[in-house]
């Protein structure tokens, strides 16, 4: 099984949905970079559940403990260990339907690869439980980051055909000023705009009381990445942050920029004119996303990922008793998010940081956490 993500700044995780921990290994973080626990915890509190109909009844603390590479307030350049205790888990409501592999889920295909030997209590190591650890781990990074002058913010494009503004990816400064009002939002459900929030929650209330689900649309934005990172074909921003995007449970699809609406363009529709901005060199649109040949170019990188409907619904569902070898009806027990798209945007936004974290490790070294102000080498 791999479990680890990155080369020259590597996250892995470790523990399953309802053993006694779950958490992470950060190697790669340089000697001496501030870790604000403040900030770690308000990313955690994002994730996680509100037993407010919106997402599961299973509700945790989630407080992460440093068990090494932190100290007094500050990195000492070893592995840095997190651990998130498990303290609200109830294994018996998968008793029943133990043998019984539920559609959308990984239990048959966790099956086929480890021979029953997996931990299938709350889907194990499957599970979106697992992503706690992913954020306490990316966020690290993140903070990181936003010293050196790199937002990574994300926000509900769409749940349940309910759309919120997208982001302004051709006008960088509007799009900071998105950045800065998503930054403002403390709850965790992250949108541009107001007026939708009340009917997408009330969307997302209906599925669940219906025993349904409903998906939707993350859009992610970074902002201040210098040109110059990533690598022409295997380590290429686009592919990292995808690889990145595909680890957070139920992400189906992503798209850059203007993505699949490529296929309905011209190329003189299609490419970004260069200009100059004073002594910097721009581009006058950013369909492309800031990444050209895999490398950034220095305008803000757009993607937005599509997320499926909870797989875990309470309608019943026909499949597989996998031990007699026969069909079976299904009624799932448990406790289960309607929808996850909201407590998934800090996920991605956590898993983005750690594949630009790795990026910017490969080509600056650690001086873009030792001196964020000063460790640029971009072209004049």
């Amino acid at each position: 099984m791999k479990n680890t993500f990155g080369n020259s700044l590597a996250l892995t995780i470790f523990g399953e949905s309802h053993g006694k921990a779950i958490g992470a290994v950060l190697d790669g973080m340089a000697a001496g970079v501030p870790v604000d626990e403040a900030f770690l915890a308000a990313c955690m509190d994002k994730r996680r559940a509100r037993g407010d109909g919106l997402s599961t009844a299973r509700v945790e603390a989630d407080q992460v403990q440093f068990l090494s590479g932190v100290v007094n307030g500050r990195t000492t350049g070893t592995s840095i260990a997190l651990m998130i205790e498990n303290q609200n888990t109830r294994s018996g409501d998968y008793a029943k339907t133990a043998d019984l592999l539920r559609p959308g889920h990984a239990d048959y295909t966790a099956y086929t690869k480890y021979h029953g030997f997996q931990d299938a209590r709350g889907g194990g190591h499957f599970s979106g439980r697992i992503t706690a650890a992913l954020v306490a781990g990316g966020s690290l990074v993140l903070e990181a980051l936003n010293r050196a002058g790199i937002d990574i913010s994300t926000h509900i494009a769409k749940c349940a055909g309910i759309a919120d503004t997208p982001f302004a990816m051709d006008d960088p400064a509007a799009l900071a000023a998105q950045a800065e009002t998503l930054l403002s939002r403390g709850d965790g459900f992250a949108l541009l705009d107001s007026s939708v929030e009340e009917p997408m929650k009330a969307a997302i209330r209906a599925a669940g009381a219906e025993g349904n689900s409903v998906g939707g649309v993350l859009e992610t934005a970074i902002l201040g990445l210098p040109a110059g990172v990533g690598e022409p074909y295997f380590d290429s921003m686009e592919s990292m942050l995808a690889h990145m995007a595909f680890s957070v449970p139920a992400v189906k699809g992503i798209e850059f920029g203007t993505g699949f609406g490529f296929a309905d363009l011209r190329g003189s529709e299609a490419n970004d004119s260069f200009r100059m901005e004073g002594s910097r060199i721009v581009t006058a649109t950013n369909h492309n996303a800031g990444i050209n040949g895999g490398i950034t170019n220095g305008m803000p990188i757009v993607f937005r990922t599509a997320v499926k409907p909870t797989p875990s619904i309470y309608k019943q569902q026909e499949t597989v008793d996998y031990i007699a070898r026969k069909n079976a009806p299904l009624s799932i027990q448990g406790r289960h998010d309607p929808c996850i798209v909201p407590r998934a945007a800090i996920v991605q936004t956590c898993a983005a940081a750690l594949a630009v974290g790795d990026l910017l490790t490969a080509r600056y070294g650690v001086a873009w956490m030792e001196d964020p102000t000063h460790f640029r080498k971009e072209e004049d």
